[in-house]
C-alpha cells in the first residue's frame, strides 16, 4: 500500500477548523496526521487516491481503494464530544438512510465509509424538493437508540450549551440580542422538562450533510448523534438556507410557514419545533460571534428574531 507521508498537505480548512476548536493545542494533532494516516492505510490495506480539499473542518477526507479495488472513503477526524458516537450511530443505522460504515477505529477517529457522490449534495436541489427529500430521510434515521452503545442524551448536550450561553451573555449584548438569548434559554429549559420521546437523532442534519449515492438517491453523512426528540433534529434543518427567508418579502411569515410545513410533514409539534429552532440558532449565532464571525452570527440571530 502507498505511503501517505509527504504525499499531501493538510487542507487549510482543516487547519483553521482545528485551531478554532483547540487553539495551538490542536497543532500536535495536525502535525501527526500524516503518520497516523499512513499507519491506518497499511492496517486496513488501503490505497490512497487523493485527499479531498477543502474537505471537513474537523476531519481529513480521503478517497481510497480497498484491497479488492472497491472505492471507499477514509475519514480521519478529530475526536470531540459531539463526534464520539458517530461510528456507533452509523453501525446502528447499517446504511439505512445514512452512509454505510465499513470499518472503524473510533478511539483514533478513523472511519472507513462507502464512497458517495460528494460533488452532489442535497443543497444542489431546489429548496422545496430538498426539504421533501430531507424529511423523508429523517424519518428513516429516527429510530430507537442502540442498546449496546452510549449516545449522548440531548438533555446533557443542551445543559452544556445553555451553561456556556449563560456564562457569555456579554456576546448577546454586542448584537443587542439579550432578549433573544433569554427567550432561547427559557425555551430550552421548558422543552427538556416535557420531552415526549427518546430517539436516535442525527444531530447535525442539514442539506450539506446529505449526499447523492449509488444504492439510494440520498444518504446522510457526518452525524453528531444524540438521543432525544425529533423536533431538535428538525430545528437545524429549519434554519438551512435561511438567507432565502431573509430575502423574502415577508421574512417572518416565510419562516413561520417553513416551520409549519416541516412540522406537519413529520408530525412534530409546531411549538416544540419553534422553541428548539430558537435555541439552536441563537446558540449557533453566539458561538459564531465568539469565533470572530460577526456576519455569520448576525445571519443566525436574524433568523432567530423572526421566529
Amino acid at each position: 500500500m502507498a505511503s501517505a507521508t509527504g504525499r499531501f498537505g493538510v487542507p487549510e480548512r482543516l487547519r483553521e477548523g482545528v485551531r478554532a476548536r483547540l487553539g495551538s493545542a490542536g497543532d500536535p494533532w495536525l502535525a501527526g496526521l500524516p503518520d497516523r494516516l499512513t499507519r491506518q492505510l497499511e492496517r486496513w490495506e488501503l490505497e490512497l487516491e487523493r485527499v479531498v480539499d477543502p474537505g471537513g473542518r474537523l476531519s481529513l477526507i480521503c478517497q481510497v481503494r480497498r484491497s479488492d479495488t472497491s472505492p471507499a472513503v477514509l475519514k480521519a477526524g478529530l475526536v470531540t464530544p459531539e463526534t464520539a458516537g458517530e461510528s456507533a450511530a452509523l453501525a446502528h443505522w447499517a446504511g439505512r438512510g445514512a452512509v454505510l460504515l465499513l470499518d472503524a477505529d473510533p478511539a483514533e477517529g478513523f472511519l472507513l465509509l462507502e464512497r458517495l457522490r460528494g460533488e452532489i449534495p442535497l443543497r444542489s436541489l431546489t429548496e422545496a424538493k430538498a426539504m421533501l427529500e430531507a424529511t423523508s430521510l429523517l424519518r428513516r434515521l429516527w429510530t430507537a437508540p442502540p442498546a449496546d452503545a452510549r449516545i449522548t442524551p440531548l438533555a446533557e448536550q443542551v445543559a452544556l450549551r445553555a451553561a456556556w450561553l449563560g456564562e457569555h451573555r456579554e456576546l448577546a449584548d454586542r448584537l443587542d440580542a439579550r432578549p433573544l438569548l433569554e427567550q432561547a434559554l427559557a425555551a430550552s429549559a421548558e422543552l427538556l422538562d416535557s420531552a415526549p420521546e427518546q430517539l436516535l437523532l442525527h444531530g447535525d442534519f442539514h442539506h450539506g450533510n446529505v449526499l447523492a449515492a449509488d444504492r439510494a438517491p440520498w444518504l446522510a453523512i457526518d452525524p453528531q448523534p444524540l438521543v432525544g426528540e425529533r423536533a431538535y433534529d428538525l430545528a437545524w434543518l429549519a434554519q438551512d438556507r435561511k438567507e432565502t427567508l431573509a430575502a423574502a418579502p415577508g421574512p417572518q411569515a416565510a419562516a413561520r410557514r417553513r416551520l409549519h410545513q416541516l412540522a406537519d410533514s413529520v408530525e412534530v409539534d409546531r411549538e416544540r419545533l419553534r422553541g428548539w429552532a430558537l435555541f439552536r440558532t441563537v446558540a449557533a449565532g453566539l458561538s459564531a460571534l465568539a469565533g470572530g464571525d460577526r456576519s455569520g452570527a448576525e445571519r443566525y440571530l436574524e433568523f432567530a428574531s423572526v421566529l
